[in-house]
């Protein structure tokens, strides 16, 4: 362990030879294993692709008001576009922070009768003002794509089954990319930016301004702040790979602070996870590893669903309830009664 409070794990070391791979698939067990949390260096990202990124997104949250509303996410059926600062919940309660969410960019399926999840699929919103989000948002998409599939690779290894096991189970990827701002606040105690909560699906790699604290993680029933690390990803496992691996590997509960005005903070998380009709299945795991399976963290009111789009919707819904009544009501509906 670092004095950052988490691991750091080094990528490149992938290719460094058999042996520092293995010491990098251990590596990445074990901190997935008891923290759920790590920084992940060496994955390639230059300086300049991360600086394009971070001015595209200030540009973006300095846009005219009446710009960003009028791709505010209340106008997508789907989930994608602008959402304003105090329009999302996490546990029921407000968020602090404006974003902008971006998703695998496909047409809308039409069929009534489909699985309530195929409505999070179709266009995204993108600001006719600011054509280079899009450009920058798409390279960033396919890096961090790249990235995932390798960390995947390394962590079917690491777990007893063959290399190619999330590739095989994956089908085409249900990405999301959100562009966060944490507006400053001055009120005498913290802020909820964004309330505690585990990701729903099987990784996220976030990527936040330098310099920039704020985001915190559970470690033994207390809360450890972790501060970006320069060049460094904060990554972290969810809900999807801990019903995987039954408990082996774990999804921990994390949350972000929100700075001092006159402060803010920009944060891009990637979520990198399976279709949406996919089911992973459980992994054969290897008998030593698992004696120490935990089982799926049991939690009445947020059920781990094997499929992930029902994970996917479950957490559009709860998080966005405007966009879910205006767009959803019978979904609404059906889960209230069920």
């Amino acid at each position: 362990m670092s004095e950052l409070n988490l691991p750091i794990l080094d990528l490149s070391l992938l290719d460094q030879g058999p042996e520092a791979a293995a010491r990098f698939r251990d590596d990445l067990r074990t901190a997935t294993r008891d923290v759920g949390f790590f920084y992940l260096t060496g994955t390639g990202i230059s300086p300049e692709l991360e600086a394009r990124l971070l001015q595209a997104a200030k540009d973006f949250f300095a846009l005219p008001e009446a710009e960003k509303l009028a791709i505010e996410n209340v106008t997508s059926p789907h989930f994608r576009g602008y959402t304003r600062v105090g329009g999302e919940l996490t546990q029921g309660r407000v968020d602090w922070r404006e974003q902008i969410d971006i998703g695998p960019e496909r047409d809308a399926i039409t069929d009534p009768d489909g699985p309530g999840y195929n409505r999070l699929v179709g266009p995204n919103l993108w600001p006719p003002a600011q054509p280079e989000l899009r450009e920058v948002v798409t390279e960033w998409h396919d890096r961090l794509t790249e990235i995932s599939r390798t960390l995947l690779r390394a962590w079917a290894l690491s777990l007893g089954a063959e290399e190619e096991y999330f590739d095989r189970h994956f089908g085409d990827p249900q990405t999301l990319i959100k562009i966060v701002r944490y507006p400053g606040k001055d009120d005498p105690t913290p802020q909820q930016g964004v309330g505690a909560h585990k990701d729903s699906g099987v990784l996220t790699l976030l990527w936040v301004e330098p310099g920039k604290g704020g985001l915190q993680v559970q470690r033994d029933g207390e809360w450890v702040d972790a501060p970006p690390v320069p060049g460094a990803f904060v990554v972290n496992i969810g809900e999807l790979l801990e019903y995987a691996t039954q408990g082996y590997l774990t999804a921990t509960n994390h949350r972000v602070i929100s700075p001092r005005y006159p402060d803010e903070r920009i944060s891009v998380p990637f979520f990198f996870n399976p279709a949406l009709d996919a089911v992973l299945p459980i992994i054969d795991l290897p008998t030593e590893l698992a004696a120490d399976a935990r089982g799926v963290s049991q939690d009445p009111t947020n059920p781990i669903h094997a499929t992930y789009g029902e994970n996917a919707l479950k957490s559009r819904l709860r998080a966005h309830p405007d966009v879910a009544e205006r767009w959803h009501p019978d979904l609404l509906a059906a889960r209230a009664a069920s």
